[in-house]
């Protein structure tokens, strides 16, 4: 850093943060000012991230994933138990543990899973992984019996743990793998549509209302997502929910016949797109979590049918959203740090402690995947220039990440 002057960007009740972060920028000889050139944000927190071991470390590795991370300004993540073994046990989401004891840069907490095997026949050792286990979640495949949902938020209610759902109704999915809109009649492609993602979020949030449940919804995507949740919350439902930051600047319009453009949900129509903005300046959307989700470069090669859903997005999230919705005044800085750092951790209780990162918000760059630090480069943002370049992450009063140039 040329310029050493950084001012504090601090939001809301943060026990202290800028008294806490300003004897460490001195250590690292930086100067806290009103009219710094740098500013220092909150460590960012990812409530959705996929870093693919134990079992898949040909896509990502706990080590890569969190410098991804770190890179993004990430001090902490979520990770998603789509895994092999899958964390459906004490033993087993142990052996995740060790993993991230061994290889994790950044603060890293693991999901347990809602079923077995996550295939939705048999509940979890829900009890066993409690003390570990950030949340519950069957992420990347919707619990699909109505009973076992029930009988799932009865045991996180009663282990005072959220039950995060991936809402997706598979009888409605037709081999769908975009959404199920102009595009894809246009171009001969077979669709999502919009019900397979809300008519399982309608049902959940009856069985919250009538369990007590904390309930999170991940990765909303249509309008009628919105509307379901931002009416359970006037009805006093204890529910939460995350949308992804290329559901909020793309949609249907901006699909290729590229496998990068290719995730689940799928980029759904502009009308959806815009009240997902209405849902985060309104409250209803609580926070803005990547759904990072890895792959080898072969997966993401086969077009828009046959590619593996997936996109990365922790090295890219806070200069899209930065740009597209800050610079655009859509929504102010205050605004997305809320909804990166402040909401994601204090819904999932998640300390912020000495972590923070350090930004050059006039920096231009253009998205270039063979820089990630993530082994995935598959990204919809791929060659187009956005504002705002990580200079370092520091994570427990520690540097995990520096910008060399």
């Amino acid at each position: 850093m040329e310029n050493k002057k950084v001012t504090i960007l601090e939001y809301g009740d943060m026990g202290g943060f800028s008294a806490r972060v300003s004897s460490i920028l001195s250590s690292l000889g930086l100067s806290v000012s009103t009219d710094g050139k740098y500013v220092v944000f909150p460590g960012f927190c990812d409530v959705h991230v996929h870093f693919r071991e134990p079992g898949f470390s040909y896509k990502e590795t706990v080590e890569s994933g969190s410098m991804a991370a770190a890179r993004g300004g990430y001090t902490a993540v979520c990770t998603m138990p789509n895994l092999n073994p899958v964390p459906d046990s004490k033993e087993n989401l142990e052996l995740q543990l060790k993993l991230i004891e061994k290889q994790g840069k950044i603060n890293i907490y693991p999901y347990g899973a809602i079923t077995v095997g996550q295939i939705g026949e048999e509940l979890s050792d829900m009890e066993g992984m409690a003390e570990n286990a950030i949340s519950f979640s069957d992420d990347g495949r919707g619990v699909q019996s109505e009973e076992m949902m029930r009988e799932a938020m009865l045991r996180a209610k009663a282990l005072g743990k959220i039950l995060t759902a991936h809402c997706e109704d598979n009888s409605l999915l037709h081999g769908g793998y975009i959404h199920d809109g102009v595009y894809a009649k246009e171009h001969g492609h077979r669709g999502i549509c919009s019900e397979s993602e809300w008519g399982p979020i309608e049902r959940d949030l009856k069985l919250a209302a009538e369990t007590g449940c904390a309930y999170h919804v991940c990765h909303i995507s249509t309008k009628e997502s919105v509307e379901l949740i931002r009416r359970a919350k006037a009805a006093g439902v204890d529910v939460t929910c995350e949308t992804g930051p290329h559901y909020l600047v793309l949609d249907e319009g901006d699909l290729e016949e590229d496998g990068r453009f290719k995730m689940n949900p799928p980029l759904r129509s502009r009308e959806d797109r815009l009240a997902l903005i209405e849902g985060i300046k309104d409250g209803t959307i609580d926070m803005i979590a990547t759904d990072h989700a890895p792959h080898s470069a072969e997966e993401k090669a086969r077009g828009l049918e046959k590619s593996a859903f997936g996109i990365v997005g922790l090295e890219t999230a806070f200069p899209v959203l930065y740009t597209e919705l800050v610079k655009k005044g859509v929504i102010t800085l205050e605004k997305l740090i809320e909804l990166l750092a402040v909401n994601p951790r204090r819904r999932f209780n998640i300390p912020l402690g000495d972590d923070f990162t350090v930004w050059d918000l006039e920096a231009k760059e253009a998205v270039d995947p063979e820089k990630f630090l993530s082994m995935g480069r598959a990204t919809p943002f791929t060659g187009k220039e956005y504002f705002g370049k990580c200079l370092m992450t520091v994570c427990g009063g520690k540097a995990v990440y520096e910008c060399e140039n």
